[in-house]
């Protein structure tokens, strides 16, 4: 391993026998094991490996594996990790000295490393970026004050669980969970409007049969407000002081002290979002998730890895158990399932027919003869009727797939999407009375003119939350209404009769569950251009459906827009309650095509010379197919590469090495790698 010295990339001074060093420019240096191997953080993707440097003896007790330094490398002091000490260096060159350390806290696990190079392996990272997602910055005062802190009590006992014995094979998971052993299944929960058998209640009673074996587990989920709901019940299962949270909007302070509880074995279950599935918990037992197909759970930073995937990789390296769990399955999971990997979960059917609220489809059956606009409005008049008589008994919550009022515009005579004229965006109303706006650059269209037929005139083509909620006030005058969405979520109501709209993932919980649900505009979300469109739409409808009270209850949903000219699978699959069968369907669709999960997929984005010579020197094999380029805008176009599952790890590989050749030669036109996108279209 070449080390840089001084600001010289690698020292020319090549002796001829390999001494052991004692010294080093007036520098005395350890006695014992004076070398440190050190992972700098460089950013680059060809120095993505540890170098080697000399531990002064003044340091000596403070360089351990895991550390934070400071060394000097390529004439700049930059922060780096601790990987080991060796009593010989590997390098025949002369090394430098490490100029200081930044806290002597092992952060950095052995565990969380092979982790991190296993998760840079399987994505074609660098091993430096999956680091900088899994070990929170220092915080000084964080580790001063829990110098003192003693660890916490793990006796916590398993218990029967109310949740997992409606499950078939429930219980038997918690068993084998409590002896110590490491199942691996995929979860498909059944909804709930009782606390005692809900998903967190799950996630909890998951966790504390993992306790009662005397290991710790990692529990994932997609957003804060999730974290607050497992939190609740966790602290009602194993008292206080037996977990952390870990999110991203804690503040430094607060998760690096969750961090230090959790490194330091204070505590030994971690609640969190995705960078939580990195949590250096002793003596692991278990890696749990839920909600698979949100896509908070894709890491917007290289390399890119998904929750999903990382939970797979950590159990199998440290025998950890594995629960996947959701009201839906993806087809990624749903691959796992039929390799044998996790065994399905799943409730008898004479539970679901008595907790999942009956779904109902406007426009079908006697609807159609009613209401023959029925399929086609955005609130048909048997919503209406089924939102009037659920009102008497309590909330009823109304999905609506876009944001704002009216998001998306067309023209009323040619029916083709509104543009801006200085951009090609697409045009919106923020609020009534108001003149449309370019959703992309602002601009105000003062005087429209479609650029096809020359009509003046203009239409919705969606209808926002707001939009909803002014019509709905209108048609249920005196009913108190809320709205929850970006920039005001709203986490809980209470069970009193209220209108509740809201976009898809910010429904509140409801006291009791919701009387009703209505899924309006269907069809926008199975209309967008993705290939996980119809997977994306069942997981966002049954969310939904997953708040209403059960059937027994007397809890309805009516979804709206619909399209009712051809069949749709996920449509049929929330209906029936049945999404391990939409799952199966998709993933043998995707199987025929050769699309993912069935393949490995790459894509390449960047301007076309440097997505050309980058394709050009990857030495790609006789499997590889190479799509494209596609163009994406102006300047930036997309190069897809595909392979079977088989070779997979050789295209890793082979965009890991095409990284690191454009970073060694400091290519000035970027090339963004990604493995496994969720839609390599988008």
């Amino acid at each position: 391993m070449g080390e840089v010295d001084g600001g010289t990339q690698l020292s020319l001074i090549q002796p001829t026998t390999r001494a052991r060093p004692t010294r080093r420019e007036g520098v005395a240096v350890a006695q014992a094991d004076p070398v440190a191997s050190v992972l700098v953080d460089t950013g680059l993707a060809h120095l993505d490996r540890p170098f080697e440097y000399l531990v002064p003896a003044d340091l000596d007790a403070l360089v351990v594996p895991g550390a934070r330094v400071k060394v000097r490398f390529a004439g700049q002091d930059l922060d780096g990790f601790v990987v080991s000490r060796a009593a010989e260096p590997d390098h025949d060159g002369r090394l430098a000295t490490i100029r200081r350390v930044v806290s002597p806290e092992p952060v950095l696990t052995p565990a969380v490393l092979t982790l991190a190079r296993a998760v840079a392996e399987r994505y074609g990272g660098a091993v430096g970026d999956v680091l900088r997602l899994a070990v929170p910055p220092r915080h000084a005062a964080a580790e001063k004050a829990l110098v003192l802190e003693a660890p916490g009590a793990d006796a916590v006992p398993a218990g029967e669980s109310v949740a997992w014995s409606r499950y078939a094979g429930g219980p038997a998971f918690l068993s084998r969970l409590a002896s110590g052993d490491r199942p691996a299944a995929s979860l498909l929960a059944a909804p709930s409007v009782d606390p005692a058998a809900d998903w967190p209640r799950l996630l909890a009673d998951a966790a504390a049969a993992a306790l009662a074996g005397g290991r710790g587990s990692v529990l994932v989920v997609p957003d804060a407000r999730d974290v607050a709901r497992v939190e609740e019940v966790l602290t009602e299962r194993l008292g206080k002081g037996h977990h952390v949270r870990l999110t991203a909007d804690q503040g430094p302070q607060a998760r690096y002290t969750a961090y230090l509880k959790v490194l330091r074995g204070h505590v030994r279950v971690v609640v969190g979002t995705r960078a939580a599935a990195f949590a250096p918990v002793h003596d692991l037992g278990l890696v749990a998730w839920w909600d698979d197909g949100d896509d908070l759970h894709d890491e917007p930073r290289a390399p890119y890895p998904q929750v999903r995937e990382v939970a797979r990789l950590r159990a199998d390296l440290e025998g950890a158990a594995l629960l996947g769990a959701g009201f839906t399955r993806t087809v990624a999971v749903a691959q796992w399932v039929t390799e044998g990997i996790v065994v399905p979960l799943e409730a008898p059917r004479s539970v679901l027919r008595q907790v999942v609220a009956r779904v109902r489809v406007a426009g079908e059956g006697s609807d159609l003869a009613r209401d023959p606009a029925a399929a086609r409005a955005h609130l048909p008049s048997s919503a209406w009727q089924v939102a009037k008589e659920a009102l008497a008994r309590g909330p009823v919550l109304v999905q609506v797939p876009r944001r704002g009022y009216l998001p998306s515009l067309s023209c009323l005579d040619c029916r083709r999407p509104a543009r801006c004229r200085v951009c090609s965006g697409p045009l919106a109303l923020r609020g009534p009375g108001q003149p449309p706006t370019c959703r992309w650059c602002g601009a105000v269209e003062t005087r429209f003119e479609c650029s096809h037929c020359g009509s003046p005139r203009l239409r919705s083509s969606v209808v926002g939350a707001r939009r909803t909620a002014e019509e709905l006030g209108r048609a249920f005058p005196g009913v108190p209404l809320a709205t929850s969405g970006a920039g005001a979520v709203v986490d809980r109501v209470d069970a009193k009769p209220r209108l509740v709209i809201s976009t898809p993932g910010a429904e509140p919980v409801a006291e009791g569950g919701y009387a009703a649900c209505l899924l309006l505009d269907a069809w926008a979300l199975l209309d967008r251009p993705a290939l996980d469109a119809a997977e994306e739409s069942l997981r966002r409808w049954a969310g939904a459906v997953g708040l209403t009270r059960g059937a027994v209850d007397g809890g309805v949903v009516v979804l709206a827009g619909a399209p009712t000219h051809t069949t749709v699978p996920a449509l049929e699959a929330l209906v029936r309650w049945d999404p391990a069968w939409f799952a199966e369907r998709e993933l043998a669709e995707r199987v025929e095509l050769g699309l993912p999960p069935a393949a490995r997929v790459a894509t390449l984005t960047g301007a076309r010379p440097a997505l050309q010579s980058a394709v050009a020197e990857m030495r790609l094999g006789a499997s590889v197919r190479v799509l494209g380029p596609l163009p994406l805008a102006a300047d930036t176009e997309r190069v897809v590469l595909t392979a079977p599952l088989a070779d997979g790890p050789a295209l890793a590989a082979e965009v890991a090495a095409m990284r690191a050749r454009r970073s060694a030669r400091k290519e000035a036109q970027p090339v963004t790698a990604r493995l496994d996108p969720r839609d390599p279209a988008r």
